[in-house]
């Protein structure tokens, strides 16, 4: 019996990017077995996420928590923002750019424990997303269903097209199901906790605290962004003194070796004078014995 095609979908867009469209054709070949003829469709047509939306997919699976903490930070960051001024939303906006970058970093790390290397330009579009989702409750919701197609934008101002970077018009309203943490986690993970919904006169309050809890999961990122480096270069000091000391002693045998072949090319030069020499008496040889052979046979023919 073919999965129910809510499940179906969920199961498809937590799996491997690379065995989407396989699983997506057999389970749409399953179902039309099973006489399933538009649920077949539905699925079949349901399109491959774009690496960056694959990214968020899985950050949405295994970092469920996380995730749910984030668009709680976000939503009351867009109702504290509406009371403050231009300096005090140019700081929201930088603490949420410094927040959004954070949980960026976070997605990476997921990304790479799954097996899969995520370019900068990937990077860019995830924060695009993630930004898109404290902006506009929307595109929050099209996150957290963890069936994006493609990566979100958003000003926060206008209608929302989160409906057309998701697998179906209904997903707005769906929750990915959770699945394990990687096995490998980066050191750091931000603990970001919910901003409860401020009164109108306590907003300012909200939005620093909020400002606050973005700063702090920054500053978990960059301490774990840090504490790899630092390992990173502990690593690579040791094979820099290993290669250094092998280099040394490359150089030491090289040095052995012009010694010893300016030795041989004297010995070399000493030789060739020798042979020249011995070429020079072998010839005056070779012409004293000719001249003995030239007077023995004169003698011997007198009568």
């Amino acid at each position: 019996m073919a999965q129910a095609p809510d499940d179906a979908v969920d199961r498809l867009y937590g799996l491997p990017r690379e065995d989407f469209v396989g699983e997506r054709d057999a389970l749409a070949k399953e179902l039309r077995g099973s006489g399933q003829r538009d649920e077949a469709a539905a699925v079949k047509a349901l399109k491959k996420p774009t690496v960056a939306a694959w990214v968020v997919n899985m950050l949405v699976r295994h970092e469920t928590e996380q995730v749910d903490q984030v668009l709680a930070v976000g939503a009351a960051l867009r109702d504290a923002a509406q009371s403050l001024d231009g300096k005090e939303l140019r700081e929201l906006t930088k603490q949420r750019r410094q927040l959004t970058a954070a949980v960026t970093t976070r997605a990476r790390g997921v990304a790479v424990s799954l097996g899969s290397k995520v370019t900068q330009a990937v990077a860019d579009q995830v924060e695009s997303t993630l930004t898109a989702a404290m902006l506009d409750p929307d595109c929050a919701r099209g996150l957290r269903s963890g069936l994006l197609v493609t990566h979100l934008t958003s000003t926060g101002l206008g209608e929302s097209a989160a409906g057309a970077a998701v697998a179906l018009p209904e997903a707005l309203g769906f929750a990915a199901s959770s699945a394990p943490p990687p096995a490998e986690q980066p050191v750091g993970r931000p603990d970001l906790k919910v901003v409860p919904d401020p009164d109108a006169d306590a907003k300012k309050v909200a939005a620093a605290e909020a400002a606050m809890e973005a700063a702090e999961a920054v500053e978990a990122s960059a301490r774990a962004t840090y504490d790899e480096a630092e390992r990173a270069v502990t690593e690579l000091e040791a094979r820099s003194l290993q290669v250094q000391g092998e280099l040394e002693e490359r150089r030491r045998q090289i040095a052995e070796l012009e010694e010893t072949a300016e030795e041989v090319e004297e010995e070399l030069d000493e030789a060739d004078d020798a042979r020249t020499e011995a070429r020079t008496s072998l010839r005056k040889a070779e012409q004293a014995r000719e001249q003995a052979e030239t007077t023995l046979e004169r003698l011997r023919k007198k009568p």
